[in-house]
Formats: structure tokens, sequence, C-alpha cells
């Protein structure tokens, strides 16, 4: 009994035949598809609305988080929104240090474009995230204080 369970058992481990690959090379009629990577970046889109620049927001702070090894802090997003053409009086960035001298968790900055805040979030656990969020009716995108832009 224990043979006929062994055979069933192992019935199911027998190797499928390895796939062989076929290439073809493209005739002159049919043209390679584009890999990502030849995309053009995106482009910043000056006075649209979130929407339309959450594209290019999130290309340049994924470009800051690679510049900065992994560790970037507030002024690096700050810098790569700048550089990109994002107007520093339309940011705001929460402190990334905290109260007692530590490195914050996480930091957060947005951009208040046309319509409504882009907000991105880079912390330690997480990674790098991003929304678009309506603004407070205080005119802001975040609560509470933020740091300066003053670097």
């Amino acid at each position: 009994m224990a043979a006929a369970a062994l055979a069933l058992v192992l019935t199911g481990c027998v190797a499928e035949p390895e796939p062989t690959a076929t290439s073809a090379a493209p005739t002159a009629s049919e043209t390679p598809t584009p890999t990502p990577s030849d995309a053009p970046p995106p482009a910043l889109v000056p006075n649209g609305t979130a929407a339309e620049n959450k594209p290019f927001f999130d290309y340049l702070n994924n470009q800051a988080i690679t510049t900065a090894g992994g560790q970037p802090d507030g002024p690096a997003f700050i810098n790569s929104l700048r550089a990109g053409g994002f107007a520093v009086e339309s940011m705001e960035l929460t402190p990334d240090v905290t109260t007692v001298g530590v490195k914050a968790d996480s930091v957060q900055f947005s951009v208040h474009a046309a319509d409504a805040c882009l907000i991105g979030q880079w912390g330690t656990v997480g990674g790098y995230t991003s929304i678009i969020a309506a603004p407070l009716a205080t005119g802001k995108c975040f609560v509470g204080q933020t740091r300066p832009i003053d670097f």
C-alpha cells in the first residue's frame, strides 16, 4: 500500500520538457515594439492639472531616491522638484528630523498644482508613494507646521 502511495506521489514530480526558444527577427514590414526605456521621460505641463503633472512628479521623486542612493531627505526631493521646474512657492515639506533630533521614518512633500495637491511620501518602511488630493480650506496641502524651504 505504501509503495502504491509513493508511486502516485512521484508521478506528479516528472520533469516537464523545457520549452524551446524560438526567436524570429522582425521582417522589414514589422516594427519592434518599443520598450519602456525607449519612451521619453515625462515632462512638466506648465500650469497643468495635478493629474497631468503626476507622472513628472513621480519621475522626479524616483530620480531623487536613486541619486541619493535610496536614502533621500526632504531637501533632496524639494531640490529635484525645483530643478524640474516646479515653483518652490507652491511646495510644502514636513520635517525629516524628529523633535529629539533623530531622522524621521518618513517625509512628506507636496506641490500645489492648478487644481489639487500632488503629495509624495518617502519612508524607510513602504518606500515611495504619491497621491493627488484636494487642498485644505487654508489653501495648503498639509495640516500643521511644515518645514521652511530655505535651502
